[in-house]
């Protein structure tokens, strides 16, 4: 499997965006986001996605995101989108003039979590990437795509057979930023297979 930027599908195309081999840019909309339920009992399914299908059961999937946001919650990152209410992302969503929150959130059945670390607010670039074995998945993040940390691991209920993967960015209050996506690669799982100690 290869990632194709001819081959990407959008859910919810944006009003200004542009697209080259290896190279995505999508400025966000305001009042643009993702999210269900919990907490703020509110249900948020606007934000523009660009994703690929694929029943393949084993990969990773490789994104660098560099940002200009400005706002509270602006983000921009790897997502695994299904439907309204099935979906994984992780983004940096900006909250101050001093700090941002990295974070991830799993979508399962109609309610979000939301995972998060604080982390400098001058950071504007981040790597993202997400593996796939059968339907568990792992986020891992990097500041220098070379060494990643996990983030999380997660069960998708829905992410059992076809599934689409990819990017998406959204301002969910007043505002608009230019988000980047590059260095998208496709490889054999990273994930590796847990080893019982024995």
């Amino acid at each position: 499997m290869k990632f194709d930027i001819n081959s990407l599908i959008w859910t919810r195309e944006p009003r200004e965006y542009e697209l080259k081999d290896g190279w995505i840019i999508i400025v966000t909309e305001p009042y643009t986001d993702l999210w269900q339920r919990t907490y703020y009992g509110f249900q948020n399914d606007n934000a523009p996605v660009l994703q690929m299908k694929t029943d393949e059961k084993y990969f990773s999937f490789t994104v660098k995101t560099e940002f200009a946001s400005k706002k509270r919650f602006d983000q921009c990152g790897i997502v695994m989108y299904l439907d309204s209410e099935n979906w994984l992302k992780a983004s940096v969503e900006y909250e101050n003039d001093e700090y941002q929150r990295l974070g991830s959130v799993a979508t399962n059945l109609g309610y979000s979590d939301w995972a998060t670390t604080d982390i400098d607010a001058n950071i504007k670039s981040m790597w993202y990437r997400l593996s796939r074995r059968e339907s568990d998945y792992c986020i891992e993040c990097s500041a220098d795509g070379v060494n990643f940390k996990q983030m999380r691991i997660c069960h998708m209920w829905k992410g059992v057979d076809e599934i689409q993967f990819g990017v998406y960015a959204c301002s969910p209050e007043l505002s608009s930023f230019t988000a980047e996506f590059t260095h998208m690669e496709i490889t054999d799982c990273k994930w590796q297979a847990h080893k019982s100690l024995e």
